[in-house]
């Protein structure tokens, strides 16, 4: 059968050197993930507690240039307890990105509060600096209590970019917008472990930032997540509720808040402190397959999203602009079929049922995007 896209099959396959199936993104564990594994399991501590929760907590905090870094259960516990941190709160309001993994909105949820979606810049993929200005600037008032929608009276507590596909978003501007506004800025850093703007890692240009380390990103616990902040209340607060807010005590159950069992077992923080040995010649690896793809594709003629202007990404997927809908769906369909792992972009989250009510502003750029973006294999390939 003649594929359209057989030219971009068979530089995958080339790439990968491989006749197999090529998943989209998968896990490397080249390292002493075993060893550090087994050496847990010697010790017993393979639950909440260990040497390798705090290990992973500190190289993580060195790594992204953070004072704190507090280890949970997945990326959405994190960013949960990253918006409680801020200070969100049943009946807010917290306005992010449409565009955007479901995590986001679901631990907007969890706070009781409700997402306001403002639009995003096609070229980073993130949240947009002027779409959040021009939303604040015609919808709030500043009060001395802070920010209000003053259409629907509830109070705006958090701002969420979203660092997609691990492309730093034009943070800084998002930065002195939430200040001039009076709003918590939560970063979302999920997926942009290895990712900088103007030389500073995502995740601290905010009061609060929250990283996944799910089996599918950069690295990998199997499941896990951090919250890191340069604030050291907010940090103890984070690890005393994430450890169900029990009161240190050498045998007494004594508990002064509601809590959280979102702890990050030993066990899989063992795997993350190999994996962070790894870091290094994984984000290596993933730059120059980001440099492959950018030139086959510009002679190709289809355009691959590279890290913005000012940035240096970890190209953690990489993804391509289609010419419309039609092309994006026969891309997919072509390449799937013929064994190579690719995705379209996520559906807009005001489109999903349980965020249709949600207030959004013009979201033209993240319906274009929509209907365009795919992600293409991007696993690293270290011998």
């Amino acid at each position: 059968m003649l594929r359209k896209y057989q030219s971009v099959i068979d530089f995958v396959r080339g790439l990968y050197q491989t006749a197999e199936f090529i998943p989209l993104h998968e896990p490397k564990f080249v390292g002493n993930e075993k060893a550090y594994v087994n050496d847990c399991i010697d010790s017993t501590f393979v639950s909440s507690v260990g040497k390798y929760v705090d290990r992973f907590e500190l190289e993580m905090a060195s790594y992204t240039g953070a004072k704190y870094a507090v280890a949970t259960v997945n990326g959405t516990a994190a960013l949960h307890i990253a918006l409680k941190l801020a200070g969100v709160s049943q009946g807010d309001e917290v306005i992010t990105q449409s565009l955007s993994f479901v995590a986001t909105c679901n631990a907007i949820s969890y706070c009781g509060a409700k997402p306001v979606f403002v639009d995003v810049d096609r070229d980073t993929l993130g949240l947009s600096p002027q779409s959040l200005s021009d939303f604040l600037e015609a919808n709030t008032i500043q009060p001395a209590d802070g920010c209000i929608n003053k259409v629907t009276g509830r109070k705006i507590s958090a701002v969420v970019p979203m660092h997609t596909f691990g492309h730093p978003c034009r943070i800084d501007a998002i930065a002195g917008i939430c200040a001039h506004f009076g709003v918590p800025l939560v970063e979302d850093a999920a997926e942009s472990l290895g990712s900088y703007y103007q030389g500073r890692h995502t995740g601290t240009f905010g009061q609060v930032a929250a990283f996944s380390f799910n089996g599918n990103k950069t690295i990998t616990t199997g499941g896990g997540g951090m919250i890191i902040t340069d604030d050291e209340a907010l940090a103890k607060r984070a690890k005393h509720i994430t450890t169900t807010a029990k009161k240190p005590h050498p045998y007494e159950f004594v508990h002064d808040e509601i809590g959280y069992n979102y702890r990050l077992p030993n066990i899989n923080a063992a795997l993350g402190c190999a994996q962070m040995e790894s870091l290094p010649r994984v984000l290596e690896s993933k730059r120059r397959i980001a440099l492959a793809y950018a030139g086959f594709f510009a002679e190709a003629g289809l355009p691959f999203v590279t890290e913005p202007e000012r940035s240096k990404a970890n190209y953690w997927l990489n993804a391509l602009v289609l010419e419309d809908k039609l092309a994006r769906d026969e891309f997919l369909k072509e390449l799937n079929e013929a064994g190579v792992m690719s995705r379209p972009i996520w559906y807009l989250m005001n489109e999903l049922d349980m965020f249709r009510d949600c207030k959004s502003s013009n979201l033209s750029n993240s319906k274009w995007l929509e209907e365009r973006v795919v992600n293409i294999p991007s696993s690293a390939i270290i011998l």
